[in-house]
């Protein structure tokens, strides 16, 4: 099947090219009520598309490293088997190259393999870990917001911003002093070897 480019679920824009590495942050759905979530399109409306969207996505990070919702990934028994999913499938269908499991939401920068979209990735990253995560608390229901963000990387330089971007958010969160004090990321994985 061919790379879709731009298309979008009804919710958000998203870019799917075969070998394209990406940025994707998904949440846990009670991480932003969808009323904020509503007020800030609404406040943004009048900004011009791409200056709208840069900053709806500054605004969702800045309040979901606030903390908000159940965090159930503050349990390192979820937050492990939503790492493992992310693990399972490096090397076969994309290339990892560094990720974080927060409280209330995951930052991955991978690049898919040949003939896998991003989409599907990513719906195998939820669906999987939604249910053994759903087990371990021993309970049903939607798990992960439906969407996630995705942003594709431009150039090298890029790519270090977001690295870091997502191995310092535990520290800039003030969850750890340093990025490998952070059990569930890359980065502890990157100091430990």
């Amino acid at each position: 099947m061919p790379p879709r480019g731009w298309h979008s679920r009804g919710y958000l824009p998203h870019f799917d090219g075969e070998e394209v590495t990406q940025f994707v942050t998904y949440r846990l759905a009670d991480s932003v009520p969808a009323e904020r979530l509503e007020a800030w399109v609404s406040e943004l409306r009048y900004l011009p598309e791409s200056t709208a969207k840069a900053e709806l996505r500054d605004r969702v990070e800045r309040y979901l490293d606030t903390g908000r919702g159940e965090c159930d990934l503050r349990d390192p028994r979820c937050a492990g088997l939503a790492e493992q999913r992310l693990l399972a499938r490096h090397d076969q269908e994309y290339d990892l190259h560094a990720w974080v499991v927060m409280p209330n939401h995951v930052h991955v920068l991978f690049t898919p393999r040949k003939g896998f979209e991003v989409g599907r990735i990513v719906q195998a990253w939820k669906s999987f870990s939604a249910r053994r995560i759903n087990s371990v608390l021993g309970r049903r229901g939607q798990l992960w917001q439906e969407d996630y963000f995705d942003r594709f990387i431009r150039d090298a330089p890029h790519f270090e911003r977001v690295l870091g971007y997502i191995e310092w958010n535990p520290a800039r969160a003030t969850l750890c002093e340093l990025p490998s004090d952070w059990p569930h990321g890359s980065a502890a994985r990157r100091h430990s070897r």
